[in-house]
């Protein structure tokens, strides 16, 4: 399936951002924001998410989107999106302005790869009241991958969207994109789900994850993505594959923080109180563990010492 060739690709060609223990990142994935219609799944927690957003826009985070941020394959139009979602849009404008927001594109918003289009949708947008164009993420470039390094240590995170090696969605993406924009979006509203897709398939997302945590082993570098929807924390000894999960789930979105030189995975949702008043909640599901734990290339070269001087 290309996997290991795909991801080799993506982090020879990534973006490199510098970080250390002071810095800040947010990585959230799988919005698939629609047009606000019935098939539109981001639209029951938009509120969750916005409400996150403020909270990491306020505390110095970097957000990472790491794709599949826009459902482009069911809307092709932008327009309607940012209309649907004006607050999600006006968030993201403000990490944009600061320097602290990073896109990446996944297999439902691939279009992003092509900078005229990006130019042509994300850059302004028409204010319905005053008639005039106002900037959005003016200059935003989106890439298929993010790596950021430690400026101490040299540990590499490779951050992906996921679907680079997942046949259906990655060398045949045109053939979903299709099949989902002429059939599927028509029977989402039911309830019914694609089978071809790995959140809907179990089968499917195992072997995505083999193939991650084969290459992870192989290059020892550490993975976070999405586009399974299901999130993922590494156990001890298990190769350090993160996945964010995604924005869609009933009634919370989850999310991956890398904060004081750790990280750690997290769930926003909406719940009762012990009143019954219904309210936004963060919960840490797994973490924190310092980061330095998964930097697979330093830890066998620290084994490799230990075992010479025995």
């Amino acid at each position: 399936m290309r996997t290991e060739q795909r991801l080799t690709e993506a982090y020879n060609n990534a973006r490199v951002e510098y970080f250390d223990d002071s810095s800040k990142y947010v990585f959230i994935s799988d919005c698939h924001r629609g047009n606000g219609g019935p098939s539109d799944e981001f639209n029951k927690n938009q509120n969750t998410f916005i409400f996150a957003l403020e909270i990491y826009l306020n505390s110095g985070f970097t957000m990472v989107e790491a794709g599949d941020g826009d459902e482009l394959w069911e809307y092709p139009r932008v327009r309607p999106i940012k209309n649907a979602h004006s607050d999600v849009f006006e968030l993201m404008k403000k990490f944009h302005n600061d320097n602290r927001l990073i896109i990446l594109y996944g297999n439902h918003n691939i279009y992003l790869k092509n900078w005229e289009f990006v130019e042509k949708n994300y850059y302004d947008y028409l204010d319905d009241h005053s008639g005039g164009v106002n900037d959005l993420l003016k200059g935003i470039k989106p890439v298929e991958a993010l790596l950021l390094r430690h400026s101490g240590t040299g540990q590499e995170i490779l951050t992906v969207h996921g679907h680079q090696g997942d046949f259906t969605n990655d060398q045949s993406w045109m053939f979903s994109m299709f099949s989902l924009k002429y059939f599927w979006r028509y029977i989402h509203a039911f309830g019914f789900r694609n089978p071809a897709s790995p959140a809907a398939n179990v089968n499917i997302r195992h072997k995505i994850e083999k193939r991650y945590s084969k290459w992870i082993e192989k290059n020892g570098i550490m993975i976070i993505c999405g586009h399974t929807h299901r999130f993922k924390f590494p156990k001890q000894n298990d190769p350090p594959y993160f996945n964010t999960g995604s924005c869609i789930y009933p009634t919370s979105i989850t999310a991956i923080e890398i904060a004081d030189g750790s990280i750690q995975l997290v769930r926003w949702r909406t719940a009762p109180n012990s009143k019954g008043y219904v309210q936004i909640t963060r919960d840490i599901l797994r973490g924190p563990e310092p980061i330095g734990n998964f930097d697979k290339r330093q830890n066998k070269e620290k084994n490799q010492e230990d075992l010479s001087d025995d």
